[in-house]
């Protein structure tokens, strides 16, 4: 582990100017946009630990999962703008909240600046192991013969809904929402029967694909995932234009100087390669995903037209 001295003088001898993130004594507060040991805090308190450990700053971990992580991203936004407040989040708050929530409280472009892309995640479709489509070209011809017979669970306006209305546009069927409070409940309603599929992310399933007592479809990234190498992407089952990434970042208020941004981008992206950061990642079922400010903003602002388009054609909005 590098002391703060050593951090700085290794900064000093490369001839960079001395960041006042660094020179500070006092601690970073991370606000996560979810609660304590959910998918959100857990890969918080990762990147916090390998912030402390790559640089010698002093991290906190504020959890407030609150309407959805929309007080934790308006309290971020209102903030200091001097890099010891940063906002963790993921594409519900970055991407869908902006343009679903009627009042989120934040405007991306105007209140908050990209700092740092941490993770990308997929999402798997599952059915029971008794349910008559094998494939999502089955499930479609099944959809598309019985309109309005297929349910599919999942909490309202978060990734696995988006997911769904997703397939229902680009394959141009019609599944029925029944909302379920978090992923076991959705789970639970699939073993059960009470829905006929729903999907789900990789690395709370992957015991119950081997066990047989669910059957995987497909995933949602654009290349097959080394866990279930034998299930297929959408695209690769006959759905164009099908991708969704549950993804995962830092941010800032708006008024942080790009060089104190510029810091925080380089630690966290160097704890990104460390070996032991990306097996807790694996083990999380996410991808460390390294990117430049710029790169993450640009990423989020087109992750936001997509799901701007969906939640328009999907009709609905979340309090």
């Amino acid at each position: 582990m590098l002391t703060k001295r050593a951090f700085l003088a290794a900064l000093a001898s490369a001839g960079c100017a001395l960041p006042a993130l660094a020179q500070s004594s006092r601690p970073i507060k991370m606000v996560v946009t979810g609660g304590a040991g959910g998918p959100s805090d857990v890969l918080a308190r990762v990147i916090a630990h390998s912030l402390r450990a790559t640089s010698a700053l002093t991290v906190i971990v504020e959890n407030n999962g609150a309407a959805g992580g929309m007080l934790a991203a308006r309290s971020v936004a209102r903030s200091d703008p001097d890099g010891h407040t940063l906002l963790f989040a993921n594409t519900t708050v970055f991407a869908v909240l902006p343009v679903a929530a009627k009042n989120p409280g934040y405007d991306l472009s105007k209140d908050l600046r990209a700092v740092a892309k941490v993770a990308d995640g997929f999402q798997v479709l599952i059915v029971a192991p008794n349910f008559p489509a094998k494939s999502v070209a089955e499930l479609i011809r099944h959809a598309k013969a019985h309109p309005g017979a297929l349910n599919f669970a999942a909490v309202h306006g978060a990734i696995p809904h988006l997911a769904a209305e997703l397939l229902k546009l680009r394959a141009g069927i019609d599944l029925v929402h029944i909302p379920y409070k978090n992923e076991p409940e959705s789970i639970a309603a699939v073993l059960s029967g009470q829905v006929q599929l729903c999907f789900v992310n990789v690395a709370t399933i992957l015991p119950l694909i081997a066990e047989g007592k669910v059957r995987a479809l497909a995933v949602t990234n654009a290349t097959r995932q080394p866990e279930l190498a034998d299930v297929p992407t959408m695209i690769e089952s006959g759905v164009s234009d099908y991708v969704v990434t549950s993804f995962f970042g830092v941010a800032a208020p708006a008024g942080t100087p790009p060089d104190v941004i510029a810091q925080l981008n380089s630690t966290i992206n160097q704890g990104l390669r460390s070996p032991e950061v990306q097996a807790s990642l694996s083990k999380l079922g996410v991808r460390p995903a390294m990117a430049t400010p710029k790169e993450f903003e640009a990423f989020v602002a087109a992750e936001t037209r997509k799901w701007s388009a969906v939640v328009s054609a999907a009709g609905f909005k979340v309090d």
